[in-house]
């Protein structure tokens, strides 16, 4: 895995250099704005659950929930002092600090929000892609995982939040960035 993040790092870096949108890693500056914002942008989305369970729109749900937990990941990496323009190389470093014991955060939550290659491993990705892309509106899967995915979502958001507003410093380990 370690690999797989310095690439994020490295080819952010190399688009940077050339001008381009990067679609990685970059070091930035710690941000407690921003990631108060991002805590604000996940719990918004649980209230939009709220607003499409009550209007029968669950299709739109499993996306709200997927961006409630990406929201608090990205809270997470501001607070690291870390741009990113990938979902990938996002759920890569929070799985990476956490196996680290950098942060206390459920792996729960991180494995909804890998992007899987294979077929047979699923995450919160293909959930949403699921619901946004198929032809239903109502969808009983949803309905019957609501209250289950509503609470994840809210401990995502209280264990992003001690994280936040902690006042440790956090720091990108130097090993993801320096060869």
């Amino acid at each position: 895995m370690n690999v797989k993040i310095k690439e994020c790092f490295e080819s952010a870096r190399k688009d940077e250099s050339k001008g381009k949108k990067h679609k990685g890693l970059l070091i930035a500056e710690p941000s407690l704005k921003k990631a108060e914002e991002y805590l604000d942008k996940a719990r918004d989305s649980l209230r939009f659950c709220e607003i499409y369970k009550n209007a029968g729109s669950d299709y739109k749900i499993p996306e709200e929930w997927y961006y409630s937990l990406y929201y608090c990941a990205l809270a997470i990496l501001c607070k690291f002092g870390v741009e990113t323009r990938s979902q990938r190389c996002t759920a890569l470093f929070i799985q990476y600090v956490k196996e680290k014991g950098l942060i206390d955060y459920d792996d729960e939550f991180i494995n909804k929000i890998i992007v899987y290659k294979e077929k047979e491993n699923k995450s919160a990705v293909d959930e949403r892609e699921e619901a946004r892309y198929g032809s239903s509106i109502k969808i009983k899967e949803v309905e019957n995982q609501y209250d289950e995915m509503m609470a994840l979502c809210k401990r995502a958001i209280s264990q992003a939040q001690d994280i936040v507003l902690s006042d440790k410093k956090y720091e990108v380990p130097k090993e993801l960035f320096f060869s």
